[in-house]
């Protein structure tokens, strides 16, 4: 029975001194005392703990039983009376045994624990852990700093919940284990504030430091990835708590403003500890872009940030921390970085940020990331607001950071539909710098003229796909058909009229022959189609087409005609604009 083989271990361990005890002795103790609680014997198990002769045989032996205990109490539900004899032992355990074996016992637990597991063996741990760092005399702080990166490294592969939904269920007990975890610190952050109080040089505490090495890991995960809008319920929003902690551990060892004005390249340069210094010069970007954004966007902590600073100084601070979430492809990360970028964009005055600023590069990466999201993420919200947010970026520059910027995206941007849109703003800023509309004197004269060279011609020459690039082209000559009707030839304030053969040149002969070849390919594509669908009696026959060098999903000969049709239409459009341009020149020449 295994209650004998335990007393029987126990009265033989207790004649013997303690510097006696063998390493079989261990085993023995250890496996008759599993055997008792897996058969349900835990009430006698604790009667053993209990009793006073065996005090030294716990201390040295009773860590040993931290993995049974923990599978078991784990296993009986809550109101079994075997469960509650089991959480005694483990109280008694904490108090009786050797500390450091203990602390590496608890630590071995949790780090042994899998999936559904993990927080419920976290949070029943966390307070016996606590208690046995409070009676380690040596290390305390490279114990503490241990103890928070293992729990934080098993709970990080979880995934954090996102829906309101998940939120509410939490089936594995993350939003809850993580509350607990920053509950589990505030007693060392309470020793470290209380040693920088009586010191103004304790700045740089060992104790201080594993405490932001747990915030850092905390804002990327699980923050950073973490939905903090407010619930619809009146319940407190777990993650928006657990943020608030963090912030507060923050602002209490007087790291939050410097964290937030550090870049992280150079913030690990002030951290003594190398390992930390290698470690946080790779993963801090993300933590200190998920910090930013829950100071200006979610505003924990704002009462605590100095508004002494003007709003494109924030900007560019921010910029390093907006590019870091831009390059992200989760929803959840990628609304933070669009957030975080219109939240600092928005304290702006328009034409208030000077055009030096896109000197710096991530004012050119930045929208060139913005541009990426428009085009190529497929969360459509996302699109959207990432064109709103482009649009607000353009707003707040000066007339020459605006033309700059035209200039850098019409080369970079290798998307028509972007390059159209880039065109539809230019035309805006001609029309202000003829209306004499501030001082707008890079949207006239030889200014312009340099930028229209990159407006007013085909990629390709008269080979460019018209279909793939009609949005650069509508707008192109839009722009022109503008020029022309806006700005006479004896004015000429745009130079529009001085290079008028470089544009039909470069442009609109290119245009018109392309759109000659295109329409010509297209409608006998349409004629052949009509003629195989004649031959075969049926508009059902299923077959591949290709367009813009694409090929398209298997389609019906009727499908194919309509895409075809719609080619045609396109080029119509463009002809009709093309057409009235060529008549706008034409008289005006007459007229001169």
């Amino acid at each position: 029975m295994a209650v004998d083989e335990l007393q029987a271990i126990i009265q033989r361990c207790q004649i013997l001194e303690e510097a006696d005890f063998k390493g079989e002795d261990f085993n023995l103790f250890q496996v008759a005392g599993q055997k008792c609680l897996e058969d349900g014997y835990a009430a006698q198990l604790l009667e053993v703990v209990q009793n006073e002769k065996n005090k030294v045989i716990i201390k040295n032996m009773g860590w040993n039983l931290i993995c049974p205990l923990v599978r078991c109490i784990l296993m009986y539900k809550q109101e079994d009376d075997n469960r509650e004899h089991c959480l005694k032992i483990l109280d008694l355990l904490v108090q009786l045994c050797n500390a450091k074996e203990l602390f590496l016992g608890l630590l071995e637990q949790i780090e042994q624990t899998s999936g559904e597991q993990i927080c419920k063996t976290v949070m029943l741990l966390l307070q016996p852990l606590q208690t046995v760092l409070f009676k380690l005399q040596n290390k305390k702080a490279y114990s503490v700093g241990l103890s928070l990166a293992v729990i934080m490294n098993q709970l990080t592969p979880l995934p954090v919940p996102y829906t309101k939904q998940q939120i509410q269920e939490d089936k594995l007990g993350l939003c809850q284990c993580c509350n607990a975890v920053v509950n589990f610190a505030k007693p060392f952050v309470s020793e470290v504030v209380k040693n920088m109080e009586k010191s103004s040089d304790c700045n740089d505490t060992e104790l201080k430091e594993e405490l932001l090495k747990f915030c850092m890991k905390s804002l990327k995960y699980p923050l950073l990835t973490a939905q903090l809008d407010q619930l619809e319920s009146s319940e407190e929003h777990p993650f928006r708590h657990f943020a608030t902690e963090i912030i507060d551990i923050l602002r209490d060892t007087r790291e939050l403003i410097q964290l937030l004005f550090s870049h992280h390249k150079d913030r690990s340069q002030s951290w003594e500890n190398k390992e930390f210094a290698d470690i946080e010069q790779k993963n801090s970007a993300e933590s200190l872009a998920c910090l930013s954004y829950l100071m200006f966007v979610q505003y924990f902590g704002i009462d605590y940030f100095p508004m002494v600073f003007s709003p494109s100084y924030l900007l560019q601070c921010n910029m390093a921390h907006i590019e870091v979430l831009l390059n992200r492809t989760e929803e959840s990360v990628l609304s933070k970085g669009l957030e975080l970028f219109e939240s600092v964009l928005l304290r702006m005055e328009d034409n208030s940020l000077l055009h030096q600023y896109l000197e710096l590069s991530n004012f050119i990466t930045v929208p060139q990331n913005l541009v990426k999201v428009m085009t190529l993420c497929p969360i459509e919200h996302l699109r959207k607001k990432s064109l709103n947010i482009l649009q607000l970026f353009i707003n707040k520059f000066d007339a020459e950071g605006k033309y700059t910027l035209f200039r850098c995206l019409l080369k970079t941007s290798n998307h028509a539909g972007v390059e159209g849109y880039i065109i539809k703003n230019i035309k805006d800023q001609i029309h202000l710098a003829l209306m004499k509309v501030g001082d707008n004197n890079w949207f006239t004269g030889h200014h312009l003229v340099s930028l229209l060279d990159l407006v007013l011609l085909l990629p390709d020459g008269a080979e460019t796909d018209l279909l793939q690039n009609s949005d650069r082209i509508m707008a192109s000559l839009n722009l022109l058909r503008y020029l022309m009707i806006k700005d006479g030839e004896y004015d000429n304030q745009t130079g529009v009229w001085t290079m008028l053969a470089k544009i039909e040149q470069n442009f609109l002969k290119p245009l018109r022959v392309g759109l000659n070849m295109s329409k010509a390919h297209y409608e006998a594509e349409i004629k052949n189609k009509k003629e195989n669908r004649r031959d075969s009696n049926s508009s059902n026959t299923v077959c591949s087409v290709t367009v813009s060098g694409e090929k398209l999903p298997a389609m019906t000969t009727e499908m194919q005609l309509q895409v075809l049709r719609s080619a045609l239409f396109t080029f119509d459009l463009i002809e009709s604009v093309l057409a009235r341009v060529e008549e706008l020149i034409e008289m005006k020449i007459k007229a001169v």
